[in-house]
């Protein structure tokens, strides 16, 4: 009889140590005021991006980690079908802009995964699936850019607001630098 008592005892002392930890570590975490409650959750869950899906258009590419290329550009994904997230900066959820890249097509006019984002509108969605779930941002822009006028700060955004950036090729084809005139932005925010 005493053992049992002793043995409550101790799983009740263990039981509140967890909840007052679990509790009180809740309480100490503040988010930043520009981010909504909705979009500290998805910080606190924020993890590598596996999928990425856009509905709209019919996208459901596999994720792959790119960094920057031996020419100082953005590295692209190895094939057509996948895109590219910028390893190097923000994950899908977390405070800034994540950016991910993608072909338009394979540079002879097949069409590839971002073959149509121009397309997209504000208030369309992109999915990002991860470890923890499923991330949903909302497209609140698309523009369109001469290639070398891209502005990096924009698409690089590092304020408080988690965002995603899709780029992709767009206009003329320019064979001797294998690459086309224009660049296509869509930029997407968390959604709350």
């Amino acid at each position: 009889m005493r053992v049992r008592t002793i043995a409550a005892i101790a799983i009740t002392a263990v039981a509140v140590v967890v909840f007052a930890t679990t509790f009180s570590g809740a309480t100490l975490y503040s988010a930043p005021d520009e981010v909504t409650v909705g979009a500290a959750q998805a910080i606190l869950g924020a993890a590598v991006p596996t999928r990425l899906r856009i509905p709209a258009l019919g996208v459901d590419a596999h994720v792959q980690q790119v960094g920057v290329a031996k020419s100082g550009n953005l590295a692209v994904p190895t094939n057509f079908t996948d895109v590219g997230w910028y390893r190097a900066g923000p994950k899908p959820g977390e405070a800034g802009s994540a950016v991910v890249d993608g072909h338009v097509d394979n540079g002879l006019g097949v069409p590839a995964v971002f073959k149509n984002v121009q397309n997209l509108n504000p208030g369309d969605e992109i999915l990002i699936d991860n470890a923890s779930g499923t991330l949903r941002f909302v497209v609140q822009s698309v523009a369109v850019y001469p290639r070398k006028e891209v502005p990096l700060q924009q698409l690089f955004h590092g304020d408080g607001v988690p965002r995603l950036n899709l780029i992709t090729c767009e206009g003329e084809w320019l064979a001797d630098q294998k690459t086309y005139d224009h660049r296509v932005v869509v930029y997407a925010v968390l959604a709350g």
